[in-house]
């Protein structure tokens, strides 16, 4: 054995001394990815050495420590899961226990549901709000196109233009639509103008999609985040629903969610079914079920989804007191130019209005790190570096 483990030692170390002349390198022509435009902003937080950096890239709740959270509607779920379920794969459909999340967006159409996401390839185009989610436009089986929706000189809603672009559209599009808490802007449209949006997506018979990541981050409230699907229920569309518990549930790294459309029919509901768990096939074959054995025993738990209810409002609320207090400290700074938008805007992120080379300057003189776009991350800031950040924030916006 001694001279077993002597050889290979001699074997390494040659290998590394002298190297090995291989019979081809296929690697020779990979070129480098480009970095994430997101994920490499955390890579670069890490890497700084600096004691004052902030992080207001990452689209994740801290607490007021800077702290991941894991909820304690979770920490319970967890103690009761372990020992008690069995971890056998889930159908391709995923659990049905699970599919009862549905109600907190679906509500009384829960009955007619079922899993698909097929109808998007018969659209005759993809379309997008400008700017989305960068995940969002990497779905290439159809023409995609950017519809107006955020308004850089108002940093609101673009809402004249994007009713054009509805109108304008071909019948039959597809309409990627984010329920509430717009990412990255933060900015959703009223009631009232989601009425409107519904009203002329039926006209067109367009398909709405929505997405909806952040259920319970616009205002505290899941029931009242999901207003604009009901809106769009209540007018009689057959909608597509992409939910997710990675937020407001704090379970990102168990990539839990649910994927639904409304049918018509049992008949119809059984076939897109079917089309669909061929797709999910040779991507995953069968979803994960830890994180669905989690959702389902918070949301199935009278006592623990009323918990989980009060710990989303506490993670709101605080997201909602960071608002207010970097516009504050902005404008205690004197700053020459208006935050209003730090507060009109709603849920994780903020969209600021700085320039990609006003970014650069708060990464490079002052170790702060967020997307190139100027998005904040609201929960990336605490009562200890909230004053810094704005600090930081004027000095590289007030000669604009």
């Amino acid at each position: 054995m001694a001279f077993r483990s002597a050889i290979s030692r001699r074997i390494v170390s040659r290998s590394s001394a002298f190297g090995v002349r291989f019979v081809s390198s296929w690697w020779r022509n990979v070129e480098p990815a480009p970095k994430d435009p997101i994920l490499g902003v955390t890579e670069a937080f890490l890497a700084d050495p600096s004691p004052d950096k902030v992080n207001v890239g990452v689209g994740a709740y801290r607490d007021d420590n800077g702290k991941p959270v894991v909820l304690q509607c979770v920490r319970e779920a967890e103690k009761r899961i372990a020992g008690s379920a069995n971890m056998e794969y889930l159908p391709m459909g995923g659990s049905l226990p699970y599919k009862h999340s549905l109600g907190l967006v679906h509500a009384e159409f829960l009955p007619i549901f079922n899993i698909v996401f097929i109808l998007i390839l018969k659209s005759t185009y993809l379309s997008l709000p400008g700017p989305t989610t960068l995940t969002s436009g990497e779905m290439r089986e159809v023409p995609q196109r950017s519809f107006h929706y955020y308004h850089p000189e108002s940093k609101g809603l673009d809402f004249a233009t994007l009713m054009d672009d509805l109108k304008n559209a071909p019948n039959g599009s597809f309409f990627l639509l984010h329920a509430c808490a717009h990412n990255p802007t933060g900015v959703d449209p009223t009631e009232e103008q989601w009425r409107e949006i519904s009203y002329q997506i039926k006209v067109k018979g367009h398909f709405p999609f929505f997405d909806m990541a952040y259920q319970g981050f616009a205002s505290g409230d899941p029931e009242k985040d999901a207003k604009a699907i009901r809106i769009f229920l209540n007018d009689g569309h057959l909608i597509g629903v992409a939910q997710s518990y990675a937020k407001n549930m704090g379970l990102y790294g168990q990539r839990v969610g649910c994927l639904s459309v409304l049918c018509e029919d049992e008949k119809q509901a059984v076939a897109v079914k079917s089309q669909l768990q061929q797709l999910g096939r040779p991507m995953y074959s069968n979803p994960p079920v830890h994180g669905a054995l989690v959702v389902q025993t918070v949301l199935d738990d009278p006592e623990l989804k009323k918990l989980w209810l009060k710990e989303v409002k506490v993670m709101a609320d605080r997201i909602i007191g960071m608002r207010s207090s970097l516009r504050e400290n902005l404008e205690k700074l004197g700053s020459p130019l208006s935050w209003e938008h730090i507060t009109k805007q709603i849920g994780m992120f903020c969209f600021s209005g700085m320039t990609p080379e006003q970014v650069d300057r708060l990464t490079n003189e002052f170790h702060i790190y967020m997307t190139r776009n100027g998005r904040i991350s609201m929960a990336g800031l605490n009562t200890s570096n909230v004053g810094y950040v704005a600090n930081a924030i004027h000095e590289v916006t007030k000669s604009a």
